[in-house]
């Protein structure tokens, strides 16, 4: 008979993993109470961003507002989630950071510093949720 050989980790290893899932839960509240911010921004006053006349993506700068106030306001219930150290909450960060840098990526004319840093910030979170081992998260 074979037997599966059972992993062990290392409690600096299992922290390590959690601290990573930590990180990118407050990055995420962070990120998404700034696009939250952003999205009022562009909502209650369009002369805040430079507009680019012949952007390929153009879209009305309050429907930008729209979009980044409701994808921050899901990363800020996905990352109150992720402090509970749930399962869902890394698929669905996984998934809500994805669709945040494609968000920003379009929207680099109108705020390109900004969507810029926030595609970084967004890019190490997908990172820090999809590098923890999948046990470090349970209590």
């Amino acid at each position: 008979m074979a037997t599966t050989p059972s992993h062990q980790r290392s409690a600096g290893t299992l922290a390590a993993a959690t601290g990573l899932a930590l990180f990118a839960a407050v990055m995420l509240l962070v990120s998404g109470v700034l696009d939250i911010f952003r999205g009022i921004m562009a909502v209650a006053q369009d002369a805040v961003f430079v507009s680019t006349p012949n952007y390929v993506f153009r879209f009305d700068l309050m429907g930008w507002g729209w979009v980044h106030l409701i994808l921050g306001a899901l990363a800020v219930i996905v990352s109150i989630g992720l402090f509970m150290m749930a399962t869902w909450a890394r698929v669905f960060g996984v998934a809500i950071a994805s669709l945040l840098i494609i968000t920003n990526f379009l929207s680099i004319p109108y705020y390109p510093l900004w969507s810029l840093t926030l595609i970084a910030l967004y890019g190490f979170i997908i990172w820090a949720l999809c590098v923890a081992p999948r046990d470090a998260l349970k209590r």
